[in-house]
């Protein structure tokens, strides 16, 4: 699973080798033969190691490993992003690429917020996990099992068990039999995700929270004070919503940047989310279709296919399962009448971005995003 996601681009902890351990069992559904998986990653921190430490009161080695952290995995405090404005006008890539080499002791204040190193460290391992699970959204892949020991703080995936890539789309799955309650589906991953950096808020609280006093001797020794815990309180507070309102606007940055490219899209329109992404999930929930396949179909289908209503309806049976439509509801008839006025949607956003004479290369680009997932496909489909 983890050669996959590295393919498709997606940030990942690596299999370096397995180990066969044929005497020692393993209790699962059933006892099944045991194994040792030697991995190697950039760094195996988690948020629940923060978790730990602060369950325990030990803030002393918060500091030290939060400052562990920026020094030796992100290489330097220089190298963590400055505050940025969300506002509508804030052009993406200003968002998505924000300034860096802030000096390590400079106090941003932005906004009215004061924000420190401690502020940027947290904003990092923020941006790093909206990217990754944009990127799982994009991709149909689940995890399973998001809980913070789970959630890398370098923004990795990792830690796989009850993993999956979607097959019909449904937003309510979850590849996790245990998760009565879909904690962990795919629809609340950016969720979890979320909630997860909340509790990582919450134990680099009073380091973010202390603002400029941060490095003050008698903050560092003694810690919050009784009469300086409010304001040290809402400053957290504030900088933890202020993340959470960049960690959605990277999320949706990056899904729409995946996205419109698995679609084939050059360019992005605030209108593609709504005219073309959530029709396209909506349909492919509504008749029950193969989210990933459907992807590989549409990159081999030339726009030539599809300038006619009559040929549209010819087209959409690719995207159904060789025994037929599915979706409670519909007719064989209806479901092509319902992606024909989707591939007539696309068609014409295809045309705004590659004209009349680039639907070649356009296939091409598709390709490149949209590999082969599964046994299934047609041999047309390699």
């Amino acid at each position: 699973m983890n050669i996959a996601l590295s393919a498709l681009g997606v940030p990942t902890t690596r299999a370096l080798s397995i180990t066969l351990l044929p005497e020692s069992k393993v209790l699962r559904e059933r006892v099944e033969p045991g194994a040792i998986v030697a991995r190697f990653a950039e760094s195996w921190l988690r948020i629940g190691t923060f978790d730990l430490l602060r369950a325990r009161g030990d803030r002393n080695l918060i500091r030290r490993l939060a400052t562990y952290v920026a020094e030796d995995v992100f290489h330097g405090w220089e190298a963590l992003p400055a505050a940025v404005s969300l506002g509508k006008d804030q052009p993406t890539d200003a968002v998505n690429n924000p300034a860096r080499g802030v000096p390590w002791d400079l106090v941003q204040k932005h906004e009215g917020v004061e924000e420190n190193r401690f502020a940027r460290l947290y904003r990092e391992v923020a941006r790093r996990n909206a990217k990754t699970v944009a990127a799982w959204q994009a991709y149909g892949f689940m995890n399973g099992v998001l809980n913070t020991d789970n959630t890398s703080i370098y923004g990795l995936s990792l830690d796989y068990g009850p993993f999956a890539f979607m097959d019909n789309f449904d937003p309510q799955y979850t590849p996790n039999h245990d998760d009565h309650l879909l904690r962990y589906s795919y629809k609340n991953q950016p969720t979890i995700i979320w909630w997860n950096l909340v509790r990582l808020g919450e134990s680099l609280g009073e380091l973010i929270g202390a603002g400029a006093k941060v490095d003050e001797e008698s903050f560092v020794k003694e810690g919050v004070t009784e009469d300086a815990a409010p304001a040290i309180v809402k400053l957290a507070e504030d900088i933890i919503g202020r993340v959470g309102e960049e960690f959605r606007t990277v999320f949706l940055n990056e899904y729409k940047r995946l996205m419109g490219g698995r679609l084939g899209l050059k360019t992005q329109k605030e209108s593609d989310f709504q005219d073309l992404f959530s029709e396209m999930l909506d349909t492919l929930e509504a008749l029950e279709l193969d989210f990933n396949h459907f992807f590989l179909r549409l990159s081999r289908v030339p726009l030539s296919a599809l300038d006619t209503e009559e040929k549209r309806k010819e087209v959409a049976p690719i995207f159904f399962h060789s025994e037929g439509c599915g979706g409670v509801g519909y007719t064989e008839h209806s479901a092509k009448e319902r992606i024909a006025n989707w591939l007539e949607r696309w068609r014409l956003r295809i045309l705004e971005d590659w004209g009349p004479y680039g639907d070649v290369e356009r296939q091409e680009a598709m390709k490149r995003v949209n590999p082969k997932v599964s046994e299934s496909c047609s041999p047309s489909e390699v």
